[in-house]
């Protein structure tokens, strides 16, 4: 129900239920937490990308599987929903969505740090027309990635917006011609492992740490990572690289 494949430094996680909407049940959840922790324990994987095989991202929770009472548990202790929602991981993952991300499938998109997305793509949290709350971190999300009002009535209507809408509210950093959204990843992900790994997880890092605090917190916090930075074989090598005119060899610690 999940697929993973390796493309040089690039670790790419496919949803493949195409037959139920890219439906997330255990399975797939305990396939995304197995496929992040490939790309993390990796060292020659530095970035992840995350798709949907099929005319849609994900339709989210498996609700027939639910109804039917088959008691799967559908998150993973440490991921969440999807195995991803609640997770930590210190490698950037990059939502390649074609078609629709909806419900849970959304909130799987928002818990990615980018998100690139072909023009049929939209994006909704319709929970509250099935009498549900989006839990799996799409209310929370939504507040800090959009403005308040517009957060608002994705949430209290349940109504989808457009690519060109989440591209326009900073959901979407690139959009695509449908059927693109992989290969659009893709072309992202190598402009991200052009540089040194260490200092890439650590700048995702201070972002994700730092968005919330004070000026003071948020300085400490990046004094913090940028000693850990000067402690890395690639802070050394780039600079040398530079003086030589030569292309930097990152060896990822």
């Amino acid at each position: 129900m999940v697929r993973f494949e390796r493309d040089g430094h690039i670790g790419i996680i496919t949803i493949d239920r195409p037959e139920v909407r890219n439906a997330i049940n255990g399975a797939v959840s305990r396939g995304i937490e197995a496929a992040i922790d490939e790309i993390e324990t990796d060292p020659s994987l530095w970035v992840g990308i995350l798709a949907g095989n099929g005319p849609v991202f994900s339709a989210g929770a498996d609700l027939k599987a639910a109804v039917e009472g088959r008691g799967e548990q559908i998150s993973t202790a440490r991921g969440g929903f999807g195995g991803i929602t609640a997770r930590q991981h210190e490698k950037p993952i990059i939502a390649a969505v074609d078609g629709a991300a909806l419900a849970g499938g959304f909130e799987i998109v928002l818990a990615c740090d980018m998100v690139v997305a072909s023009k049929s793509a939209r994006f909704g949290i319709p929970e509250v027309k099935r009498g549900l709350i989006a839990g799996a971190g799409g209310l929370f999300r939504l507040a800090r990635h959009l403005p308040p009002n517009i957060a608002m009535e994705l949430a209290l209507t349940g109504d989808p917006i457009d690519a060109a809408s989440a591209a326009q509210w900073g959901i979407v950093n690139i959009l695509t011609e449908p059927g693109g959204a992989l290969a659009g990843a893709r072309d992202l992900a190598n402009r991200i492992i052009a540089n040194a790994p260490m200092s890439v997880r650590l700048s995702r890092r201070t972002i994700l740490e730092t968005r919330l605090l004070d000026d003071a917190a948020a300085f400490r916090n990046s004094a913090a990572r940028l000693a850990e930075n000067c402690a890395t074989a690639d802070y050394a090598e780039g600079p040398r690289a530079f003086l030589e005119k030569r292309a930097p060899v990152w060896q990822g610690r």
